[in-house]
């Protein structure tokens, strides 16, 4: 199986969230956690990011049909 990394700004790109935003969500387990990849490199998994997406996307449909 292959994994593809992301670094933060195609994570930035894909999400519409700033570091900040990414972060602050980790801390709070609402984002799915970095993986290093040396002293001063991260990455995210791409299928982690993805799921996140799908989640938000499924939350926010169905949300809409409670109004």
């Amino acid at each position: 199986m292959t994994h593809k990394m992301l670094r933060l700004p195609r994570v930035i790109e894909l999400t519409g969230l700033s570091r900040s935003s990414i972060y602050l969500r980790m801390n709070n387990n609402d984002f799915p956690h970095s993986i290093s990849l040396g002293d001063r490199a991260v990455a995210w998994l791409e299928y982690d990011i993805e799921q996140w997406i799908e989640e938000k996307i499924l939350l926010a449909k169905s949300d809409q049909g409670k109004g």
